[in-house]
């Protein structure tokens, strides 16, 4: 007697529903948006690309505290610092020139090279100091100002 009636009624595809307003972007709406970053970009990046041989030259002298500090520490454990003729080479390698020290242990795990590409320089004796740790800066050649100029462990 009692009919069972599907109160559901069947859907239109949700494509043809929406509004045509919201199904995507305007070729003007991205056009505006590519504006919006172009004028971003050329803002931002002329202030990023003139810190890029500030960040070096702070990434040098990171480097040479920490080469600085670990001749400290041969020097505390061997009682001298390496020779001129042993280099910075004796932080990672036990030296087999004279004088060889005898409580020698590897001080870095491997020599950096300045942000450059070029190996860090040593003295000993030091000219500003016992011994002095350097880089050339990014022309690779003594003296010189700006990103040019020397680097060293007495600045």
């Amino acid at each position: 007697m009692e009919a069972v009636l599907n109160c559901a009624t069947p859907r239109a595809p949700r494509a043809l529903t929406t509004p045509r307003k919201s199904r995507g972007f305007t070729l003007i709406e991205l056009m505006v948006v590519l504006v919006i970053m172009g004028v971003l970009a050329a803002l931002i990046v002329p202030n990023i690309m003139g810190r890029t041989d500030e960040a070096r030259q702070t990434a040098a002298k990171t480097d040479i505290a920490t080469i600085m500090q670990a001749l400290k520490l041969y020097k505390l454990d061997n009682g001298i610092y390496p020779t001129q003729q042993q280099g910075l080479q004796a932080l990672v390698v036990k030296p087999s020139t004279p004088p060889i020290p005898n409580n020698w242990k590897p001080y870095l795990e491997k020599l950096p090279t300045d942000p450059w590409g070029n190996a860090y320089q040593y003295l000993n004796p030091g000219v500003k100091g016992a011994v002095d740790v350097f880089s050339y800066g990014a022309d690779g050649k003594p003296g010189g100002e700006g990103a040019n100029a020397d680097i060293g462990s007495w600045q």
